[in-house]
This record gives C-alpha cells, structure tokens and sequence, in this order.
C-alpha cells in the first residue's frame, strides 16, 4: 500500500510540472489593432509558446506556453523590444 501512495505522490509531482505557464505583461505603445496583431505574431513565432491573446483597452498581453516550456523575462523583454514597445512587470501563473 505504501508503495502504491509513493507512487501516486511522484506522479501527481512529475504531472504537476508538465503544466502550461501563463504569463502576463502590460505592453506600451500599443494603440491599434495593427499594433497588437504584430505582437501576437511575433510571440507566436517563438517555440515555446501555445497562445497568445492581447487585450488593447487594457494593454494586456498574455502568454500561454506550451506544457513543460517557459519563456524567460528577458526572451519576454526581447520580444516586446524587438515589436517596438516597452513593458511593465511579468506576472506568472501555473
């Protein structure tokens, strides 16, 4: 029986960090619909993530990677930079 609890323990540990990651970030500059379709694009060219959504009233974007992938803040910053915005602080969830 003990074996059998271990067991479920590690699998339940070993699942838990497959999970996808969801970043958020304010982006500014964007103004446009133009403006966030250029970030989304570019965000969806990197390999690790799943989805992108950016909400333009609230500046908002957020990424989902892919499960078991992470983006870092700088390959975050990186992006946004390389879009021609600038950016406030990233915020993750698992």
């Amino acid at each position: 029986m003990r074996h059998i609890l271990l067991l479920l323990v590690i699998l339940t540990t070993l699942s838990g960090s497959a999970l996808a990651e969801t970043i958020h970030t304010t982006v500014h500059g964007m103004v446009c619909a133009f403006c966030a379709t250029g970030i989304e694009k570019t965000f969806r060219k990197q390999p690790e993530v799943a989805s992108v959504k950016v909400d333009l009233p609230r500046k908002l974007v957020t990424i989902t990677t892919k499960p078991g992938k992470t983006v870092s803040d700088a390959k975050i910053k990186e992006v946004v930079a390389y879009s021609g915005y600038t950016m406030d602080r990233i915020v993750r969830e698992k």
